[in-house]
């Protein structure tokens, strides 16, 4: 669960009260540079709040925006996951589910750095999944990843999620979150706007927002 009240992040947003419940599911949207990735750096406790309140629990799983590994990184992909579980790293077995859940068990034993962008975003997941979190919070999962890998994505998220976790993604491919999103949250230099993903990716409401309607467009999966 994740729920902010009355919650702002000078100069990029404010007066925000959200709530997302076990099995919800909230996109967010909008214009770069407008604070969706602080409001997850907020929901992390990373990024302290201007004022109002946070309160996420967990366990949460992170999924970071996209930078890619230095290719010399002498780390295995089961290596990360590894660490990113924590404890539970120690059962191989744990590790090894999670990349498969992901489609990523042949790349195991790869060495990170190696990897394409789209298979180091499969294993970002994998850290983000295997300790089972109940909040799941993903910054632009969908980068890198052709459409089939993108609908797979929003599929296993949308699973989790059917499983009573909260998922909060953050995109600017719209179309793959369409008809999974519950609620669609819009940041945008005119102010910000929650409510059903028919309300709010409606051109109309971002007009009011002022942003034209290709500023969420989808821009197609990276090479």
């Amino acid at each position: 669960m994740l729920r902010f009240t009355g919650a702002a992040a000078e100069p990029l947003w404010r007066d925000l009260d959200l709530e997302v419940p076990a099995g919800g599911f909230l996109a967010v949207v909008g214009p770069n540079g407008c604070g969706k990735s602080t409001l997850l750096a907020c929901a992390l406790g990373t990024r302290p709040l201007s004022r109002g309140a946070v309160v996420a629990r967990g366990p949460v799983g992170w999924i970071p925006q996209q930078r890619m590994f230095p290719r010399d990184l002498p780390m295995r992909a089961r290596d990360l996951v590894s660490l990113a579980a924590g404890r539970a790293g120690r059962d191989r077995a744990r590790v090894t589910r999670a990349l498969a859940e992901v489609g990523a068990a042949g790349l195991a034993d790869r060495r990170v750095g190696t990897l394409s962008g789209g298979q180091q975003q499969l294993v970002r997941q994998a850290q983000a999944l295997v300790r089972d979190p109940r909040l799941i919070l993903a910054d632009e999962p969908l980068l890198s990843l052709d459409a089939a890998a993108q609908r797979a994505t929003v599929d296993r998220l949308a699973a989790r999620r059917a499983a009573g976790a909260a998922v909060v993604l953050v995109t600017h491919a719209v179309a793959p979150v369409l008809g999974v999103a519950d609620r669609v949250l819009h940041l945008g230099p005119g102010g910000h706007r929650l409510g059903p993903p028919g309300e709010i990716l409606d051109p109309g409401t971002l007009a009011g927002l002022g942003v034209a309607g290709p500023a969420i467009a989808d821009p197609g999966a990276r090479p």
